[in-house]
């Protein structure tokens, strides 16, 4: 465990953490654990979201052999202490009462159930996937790359939950990056779930370290206009929008994004509900025009040298497990991530189809 004193970045901590620990270098920097997964007498199928989506990735990464149980990350629970880093303890004091917490999870029957099960069953999981983002974000700065398999809970401020997000991870991961990490004092999100990101956008209001760039249906969920102000590159979507529009939406504004703020790390916020089908998404996008879309944002940061942060965010449909770990395959083939991963890899040769591993989850 990391002191104050002890912080390998260089800078003075808040607080003991256990999530800044040395990483064994024969691990790759995917952060997981089976913790992430959320299985409670089957209420977690109330919600659409697919509450086991992220073992079902680590699943099919190490059936294509590019993984294996010793060489991932294992992602620890955040404490009450790194979760102060941000939020405030009324809010954390709030989610001691299950209705509390039904109405962030959207999973109404919650509220009838005992607090300490909502904590164990739901709210630990969460815990534990925004531990795993502050831990990637330090990987990302050590490796040149990270990858958390969840995270990206991105309606949650300091003092707010709401849409599935219960603690703000991607918040909680630049500011343990200021605090405790020497040459980190500007960062970019990058948030191209369906959904606008208010939660991180509330959080960085007034900050301008922080870029913001966020591409979202404008006509679902949040609609915040108040946080709408924080974002230096805002992009609104249209219902049903396509891969071509879409892909060089994402490709125009990600470079100017980063050439406009040149930062010193990415968090990129990953999500799958852009996926054709996606009933709260509300857009048309094709598995490999997600594949392309990760891979778009990842040559862009691998070009520039700047470290980049990978959390998986939304996705509502059963398919979009495979297509996360479709996705992480075809970085590795670029050379984006791994071992191999160099500065200023070669052009695209992403064919314009999708592989047999995504025709059959489809």
């Amino acid at each position: 465990m990391l002191s104050k004193k002890e912080d390998s970045g260089g800078k003075t901590g808040s607080h003991q953490t256990e999530l800044y620990t040395e990483v064994p270098a024969t691990c790759l920097p995917i952060v997981y654990s089976p913790e992430y997964n959320i299985t409670f007498m089957g209420l977690e199928k109330l919600h659409p979201f697919d509450a086991g989506k992220w073992g079902k990735v680590i699943r099919f990464l190490k059936e294509e052999q590019f993984i294996t149980d010793e060489i991932i990350v294992p992602a620890r629970e955040a404490s009450e202490a790194d979760l102060l880093v941000v939020h405030t303890a009324r809010y954390l004091s709030r989610l001691k009462w299950s209705l509390v917490v039904a109405t962030i999870t959207e999973i109404p029957p919650l509220l009838f159930l005992p607090n300490f099960l909502v904590q164990r069953r739901v709210l630990k999981p969460l815990r534990t996937q925004t531990g795993g983002t502050i831990m990637a974000g330090k990987l990302a700065m050590d490796r040149g790359w990270a990858i958390n398999v969840g995270g990206g809970f991105h309606h949650c401020s300091s003092d707010k939950g709401g849409g599935f997000c219960a603690y703000a991870d991607i918040t909680l991961a630049i500011k343990f990056l200021f605090e405790r990490v020497e040459g980190v004092a500007r960062a970019t999100i990058i948030d191209l779930d369906a959904h606008q990101g208010n939660g991180h956008e509330r959080d960085f209001l007034d900050d301008r370290r922080v870029y913001i760039m966020d591409v979202y249906n404008r006509h679902i969920y949040p609609g915040d206009g108040y946080a709408k102000r924080a974002i230096k590159r805002k992009v609104e979507l249209d219902w049903g929008t396509e891969d071509m529009e879409y892909l060089q939406k994402v490709e125009l504004h990600s470079e100017g994004a980063l050439n406009e703020a040149r930062p010193d790390i990415i968090i990129y916020n990953a999500g799958t509900d852009i996926l054709d089908g996606d009933a709260l998404g509300g857009l048309a996008i094709s598995p490999q025009g997600i594949v392309k879309r990760d891979e778009i944002i990842f040559r862009a940061a691998r070009r520039r040298g700047i470290p980049i942060l990978m959390v998986t965010s939304g996705g509502y449909q059963k398919k979009t497990a495979r297509i996360i770990a479709d996705s992480i395959l075809n970085l590795h083939r670029q050379g984006l991530i791994g071992e191999e991963a160099v500065e200023g890899a070669g052009p695209s040769h992403v064919p314009l189809m999708m592989t047999k591993s995504t025709l059959a989850a489809i």
